[in-house]
Formats: C-alpha cells, structure tokens, sequence
C-alpha cells in the first residue's frame, strides 16, 4: 500500500515536472503538427484534369476488356470466318492511316485497348470491328462578326481567327459528337463574354491580351475534349459610322489645336529674332545697305522681269542738296 502510494507520489512529480517542461515547449510541437484548413482544402480538392483523364481513359480499358461471354463468341466466330476467308478477308482486315491522322477502333461498339493506332498499318475484324479516323492536323477557322455591347455601352462588330489541333484523339470521339462544331460555337461564345467586359479603349488598343485571355479560356473549355487551343487573334473591330466621324472630328481638332499651337510658338521665336537683328542693324547703318543689295540678289534669281529696288531717303536728301 504505502509503496504503491509513493511509487505513485514520485511518479505524479516526475509528470508535472514532465508537464512543466513539455509546456515550454508544447507551442512548438503544436505548430509542427498542427494542420491548417487550407492544407485540408487543397487535400480534400478533387484532381486535376490530366488524373482525371487518366482515369477516364483506364477506366474505359478495363470495361474494353470485359467483352463478356457473347462478345467473345462473337469474337472468335469473327475471327474464324477470317481464317477461312483469308484470301480474300486480308482486303477487309487491314487499314491504312496517314501520318497526320490516327484511327479509334470500336469492337462491339467499346473502344479497343491501347488507344489511337496509326500512323500506318492496323487490323480489325470485318464483323465486329468498326473504326473512325481523326485529323492530327491545326485547324483554323474564322469567327463570324459578332456584334457586341462593350462595358461603355457601345456596339461594334469583331471577328477573329483561332487555330486548334486535336491532342487526344480518344476525347474528341468518346466525349462529344461533333468536336469542330463545338469549339465553333464556343469561340463565338468566348468572344462575346470576353468583349463584353471591355471599354472601347481597351479593345483598341489591348488586342494581345484579350487575344490571350479568349486563348486560356477556351484551352481549359475545350481540354475534356481532347482538343488544344494553340492561337486566337482578333482580326477586325469595325465601329459604327456615327463613332467613326465623331472620333475623326475629335482627332481632326486635337491636331488643328496642336498646329495652331506650334504656329504660335514659331511667331514668337521669329519675332524675337527680328527684334535682335534690328538692334545688330541700328547699330551699323551700313548693314542695311548690305541688306538691301542681298534681297535684291535673291529677287534677282527668280528671274522677275520687274524689280523694285529701294533707295535711302539719305542718299536721295544728299543728291537733291548737291544740285541746289
């Protein structure tokens, strides 16, 4: 009893002094294990697209696999009118595809494992197999003018260009019905939100970035698709008649005001120098008399059948003063 009430004792002390001493470092320990919600969300967020396409894509290996019993006779019976036909079934069994196109096989109607075959060529089965080629290659195709309200509440028409190529050929068949179609409408789609959250001003003049902005948007639209955006360009923004003037006006007077302005300034500077060059001539009278004979020379190089040639009323005062 006593022993074990004072083993107990002794070892209530050693935990509070255990206790002491954790607490000075308890914050410590803490903080290293403590987990925050933002660690949690980005834990508990879903995948991204690339896992989920791998995802998508195993998931559809394995079900390919399960043919099930009817498929396989199927299969095997298939194949056994091959073998018997073979002369004549080799014409049936194999297909080319280009280089820049990749062909997605159907057996009894599942995509067959191991995904695109070409470029060259594959086999299939004349009765249970069925395949669809995809084109490899960019695409372009042009945005027709779509007429758009911009945020300052004006009404212009914009088109474009947007180049695309198909990056999972898989996608662009198991996932949607017509892949071209739908990055078509999307792009009109795109163009106009885009547009509409832009100034006038902004749409002048940023055509890159909204060019880019459209790009990204319609990359991550069209990537369940299996289809990339590699370029968007805005071609044309055509203004109404009315803004047109009225923004030919508003340039046609800034420029007038500028002129009038750079007129001005060389009056100014010309008479300054006018006004110096008479203070140099007031002070030798000779220079005008030099001045005089130097426009007469420049008078004299157009070749003018008249010439009006000034005289001093000083020299005319001294011939009339010499006669009297």
């Amino acid at each position: 009893g006593p022993r074990v009430s004072d083993g107990s004792t002794g070892a209530g002390a050693g935990c509070m002094v255990e206790e002491q001493r954790d607490r000075g470092r308890a914050p410590e320990v803490f903080t290293l294990n403590r987990v925050s919600p933002e660690r949690q969300r980005s834990d508990m967020e879903p995948d991204t697209t690339e896992q989920l396409k791998v995802r998508r894509t195993d998931d559809k290996e394995k079900s390919n696999n399960n043919l099930g019993c009817c498929g396989l006779i199927l299969v095997i019976i298939s194949f056994f009118l091959m073998l018997i036909t073979f002369p004549f079934s080799i014409w049936l069994c194999i297909k080319i595809v280009k280089e820049y196109e990749r062909a997605i096989i159907f057996r009894l109607g599942r995509i067959l494992a191991g995904g695109a075959k070409g470029p060259g060529l594959f086999f299939v089965l004349p009765c249970t197999d069925s395949f669809v080629k995809v084109d490899m290659r960019t695409i372009s195709f042009d945005i027709p003018p779509q007429e758009i309200l911009t945020k300052d509440s004006v009404t212009v028409s914009v088109d474009g260009v947007v180049y695309y190529r198909v990056q999972n050929a898989i996608l662009a068949v198991a996932n949607i019905t017509n892949a071209d179609s739908a990055t078509r409408l999307l792009a009109q789609t795109t163009l106009r939100n885009v547009l509409g959250t832009k100034n006038l001003s902004q749409i002048l003049s940023d055509r890159e970035e909204i060019a880019h902005n459209m790009q990204t948007t319609l990359d991550v639209a069209t990537d369940e698709w299996g289809i990339k955006v590699e370029r968007v360009e805005i071609k044309d923004v055509k203004l109404p008649v009315q803004l047109q003037r009225a923004m030919a006006a508003e340039a046609e007077a800034s420029r007038e005001a500028r002129a009038k302005v750079i007129a001005a300034e060389g009056e100014m500077n010309a008479s300054r120098a006018l006004k110096e060059a008479a203070i140099v001539i007031s002070e030798a009278p000779a220079a005008l008399q030099l001045r005089y004979l130097q426009t007469l020379t420049t008078i004299a190089a157009e070749k003018n059948s008249t010439i009006v040639f000034p005289l001093p009323m000083d020299l005319i005062q001294n011939i009339m003063g010499a006669r009297k």
